[in-house]
């Protein structure tokens, strides 16, 4: 679990569980960024890591093999609906999100704390809009889960 005050606010966040799309969030052209590995580990001694993709490269069980997660290949039309509705299972406000396509929006509109990454693939405006948090890659913003005053720092009021 990671807890973290939010000062101006009067809010906490309290975090559970971590919900990643794979391509173009944690991958470019279907293999994992170089460095996301290690760093997903070290995320899941605090939280449950879930990765949630459409698989459309292929691989992604090879690609996520070691690192200790939940993975759900998502199958046929409404992929938004798919990851909305999976965060919604696990806990909404208690469930981080990181992602940057058009089908991530519901997923980051509804978690407790939505990341949009912005690499090589882009990011959809519509999530753009969707987010509380915006980096420049996945890095940047699993660390700043890892090292939540960095968090704190972005959203104090």
């Amino acid at each position: 679990m990671i807890e973290i005050d939010v000062p101006g606010t009067g809010e906490k966040l309290t975090l559970e569980h971590l919900v990643l799309d794979f391509n173009g969030t944690l991958a470019v052209d279907g293999r994992i960024k170089p460095g996301v590995a290690d760093l997903l580990r070290q995320l899941a001694e605090r939280l449950q890591v879930h990765i949630v993709t459409a698989g459309t490269f292929g691989g992604v069980e090879e690609e996520v093999a070691g690192i200790p997660c939940v993975l759900k290949v998502l199958q046929g039309a409404d992929q938004t609906g798919q990851k909305a509705r999976y965060v919604e299972k696990l806990g909404a406000g208690r469930t981080a999100c990181v992602g940057n396509g058009r089908n991530d929006r519901a997923m980051l509109e509804k978690a407790r704390l939505g990341i949009l990454v912005i690499q090589e693939e882009g990011a959809a405006a519509e999530s753009l809009r969707a987010a509380d948090v915006v980096c420049g890659d996945i890095e940047s913003a699993l660390l700043l889960l890892l090292r939540p005053l960095r968090l704190t720092a972005t959203l104090r009021t």
